[in-house]
């Protein structure tokens, strides 16, 4: 089954600026310091027409507290509830912490580039994450699982600093089932964990790949990132056989304020998901 998306009814206010109402509909922790925020647009017009693309974010507005922009963690075929797993790790996402089902906050989006689905199909995809960067590329699992004989070998590559660090946990073994090929490593295991121990990267040793076929889609830390990249060059992949997420300084979401500027690009309109090739001038250079 394919779907076709459409911009969402947020986005098309005369003010860009102007968040909807948004209301909690579930809280469900995912690890320490992190949740996922299942919410519905009060607006049944807006509810009805709003649609998101895996990789796209929307901006969180609680009064008293800010602004903040997460990626959308949910199923794109399922738009009623979107969700959101939050790290809470600023003043805007400790806020959001304290919310509770009931609880309205603002929302607008979605925003920014979309993770390459139709350039991914028929070939071999490669899903790598870590940490918190696995909630923005679950959408693409997601979507994988729905029309999965639409591509080729799907393998997910994904770590965390330790075992109750990991996120989604409870779904690693359908995925699994639906043939997606779940590698998961920690940095630090405990007496119980049976899984891998290692960097992110280093799970590449552990697969074959055909660099003709084969694109990566990545998010997590840039320094993991940055390695991610260099192993799937160094098995010959093609730099525009590359996808990463570039989420950092994304303020206002509609290239105003210019805070997201990397390089000649603005991440909340051209990213935050970029090509390798696009990129690479700046990517890795703490001046851009």
């Amino acid at each position: 089954m394919s779907v076709s998306f459409t911009p969402a009814a947020v986005r098309a206010r005369a003010d860009p600026m102007l968040p909807g109402l948004a209301v909690v509909r579930g809280v469900k922790p995912e690890a320490y310091g992190v949740s996922t925020f299942s919410l519905a647009l009060a607006d049944p017009a807006e509810a009805a027409a709003y649609r998101f693309l895996p990789g796209q974010f929307n901006m969180l507005y609680l009064p008293g507290f800010g602004e903040v922009a997460i990626s959308v963690s949910s199923d794109p075929f399922e738009p009623q509830l979107i969700g959101h797993t939050i790290r809470f790790a600023g003043s805007v996402t400790r806020g959001l912490a304290r919310l509770q089902p009931g609880d309205a906050l603002g929302l607008r989006g979605p925003y920014g580039s979309a993770w390459p689905l139709e350039q991914a199909r028929g070939r071999d995809l490669v899903i790598v994450a870590g940490g918190i960067g696995l909630a923005p590329l679950r959408p693409v699992v997601l979507s994988v699982l729905r029309e999965r004989a639409a591509y080729g070998r799907v393998l997910l590559l994904y770590g965390g600093r330790t075992p109750p660090d990991l996120l989604y946990t409870e779904e690693f073994e359908r995925w699994q089932a639906a043939g997606i090929e779940t590698h998961v490593t920690v940095d630090r295991a405990s007496e119980d964990w049976r899984g891998q121990v290692g960097v992110v990267p280093q799970l590449f040793y552990r697969i074959r790949l055909d660099p003709r076929r084969t694109v990566v889609f990545t998010c997590g830390p840039e320094i993991m990132m940055r390695f991610v990249i260099y192993e799937a060059l160094a098995r010959r992949l093609p730099k525009e056989g590359v996808y990463l997420s570039m989420e950092r300084n994304m303020k206002c979401a509609v290239g105003f304020c210019g805070h997201c500027q990397f390089g000649p690009t603005f991440l909340c309109r051209q990213g935050p998901v970029l090509n390798f090739a696009a990129i690479e001038p700046f990517f890795g250079r703490e001046d851009f």
